[in-house]
């Protein structure tokens, strides 16, 4: 399928004026091609794929746009068995090269190409169909949140190249970095030392799918719904007596929440809500929600984390720099963004 302005971000590729303005989705099947506009099949359709796309055999696998530069000149690529069809709009023409993937789907997303077949896909070249890396890798693991699907499944190698969002991430006082996705977390030592494992083996009480946490005088405060659990750092980690408790009575604010962080040697804790900022003085207590201020920056943020170098801020798969949190408060510019997966967790591709 051919999808312009979709969810992956895929913009016009070229393939005929029609499709660049109006932004429809063709549908490509062994009987034909169905267009779609605002999700209504266009008159005249279905077509043959050879009318549509001269050259092009029908009983494909896979297609996919591959816009400049991406590709040499814009152009849609047609898979079946191992051939594969470049058809270019500009000049309708089609040539044919052998790239030895045998898709039965394709995906680009965020200026990768990934070939599908069954459950497994790899990243490929959309030039050469050159694939680099560890592949065929587990789209249950990437694309989609299957906790338990293989003994032999590397939730490592998953979890630090994963382009999923983090749902939480913390330092904790000895500078060991904790991140939470889905059913996993990953922690990095302070020696750049990368483990994982499932939630539920180290935090059991939690099970999965933790929505913020901070760390505060050697205890992890980690916050799921409308509860907050406290877990004493060390191995194993052990969760206080009388937790959990909710959000409102420990933090005084209403649960749940979006992101929470302290900064190194500091009492205040910094709670994301919505696209509205708190603070809670950890140090006293009742504790009170105040100081809320507005984040011009961001319309969401998924997680966030402080250390001796600043604010980092996770939206999706990439992660924001702020001296302090007084600038990520205040900033009205977006910052240059960098990858939790290559920039964070050190994900060689």
């Amino acid at each position: 399928m051919l999808q312009h302005g979709g969810p992956a971000g895929v913009g016009p590729a070229g393939v005929d004026q029609e499709v660049a303005e109006q932004r429809e989705r063709r549908e490509e099947t062994q009987l034909g091609i169905f267009a779609y506009y605002q999700h209504k099949l266009e008159s005249g359709y279905p077509k043959n794929i050879s009318e549509v796309f001269p050259g092009v055999p029908d009983h494909l696998d896979a297609a996919v746009e591959c816009p400049s530069p991406q590709c040499a000149i814009d152009s849609v690529l047609f898979f079946k068995g191992k051939d594969v069809y470049h058809y270019i709009p500009q000049n309708k023409t089609v040539h044919k090269e052998d790239f030895t993937l045998n898709c039965t789907s394709t995906f680009r997303f965020m200026e990768h190409f990934y070939c599908f077949r069954g459950h497994k896909f790899s990243k490929f070249n959309p030039r050469t169909g050159e694939v680099n890396g560890k592949y065929p890798k587990e789209a249950r693991g990437y694309f989609m949140k299957c906790s338990k699907f293989g003994a032999d499944s590397d939730h490592l190698e998953r979890e630090r190249c994963s382009r999923v969002h983090l749902d939480a991430i913390t330092s904790d006082d000895a500078g060991n970095i904790y991140a939470f996705r889905g059913h996993h977390y990953i922690r990095e030592f302070e020696n750049d030392t990368l483990t994982s494992g499932t939630i539920e083996s180290a935090f059991k009480e939690l099970h999965s799918d933790v929505d913020a946490v901070f760390s505060y005088n050697n205890h992890l405060y980690m916050i799921k719904d409308k509860q907050l659990y406290v877990y004493k750092v060390g191995e194993p980690h052990t969760l206080l007596a009388g937790y959990p408790k909710t959000v409102k009575e420990e933090l005084g604010i209403e649960g749940p929440i979006d992101a929470a962080f302290v900064c190194q040697d500091h009492h205040i804790a910094h709670i994301v809500k919505g696209r509205d900022i708190y603070d809670v003085d950890l140090s006293v207590t009742p504790r009170v929600a105040t100081n809320k201020r507005p984040i011009a920056v961001f319309k969401k943020v998924d997680s966030a984390m402080c250390g001796p170098d600043g604010v980092k801020v996770i939206v999706g798969s990439h992660f924001y720099k702020f001296a302090s949190p007084m600038l990520f408060v205040a900033s009205r510019a977006m910052p240059q963004p960098h990858k939790v997966s290559q920039d964070l967790f050190g994900c060689d591709h």
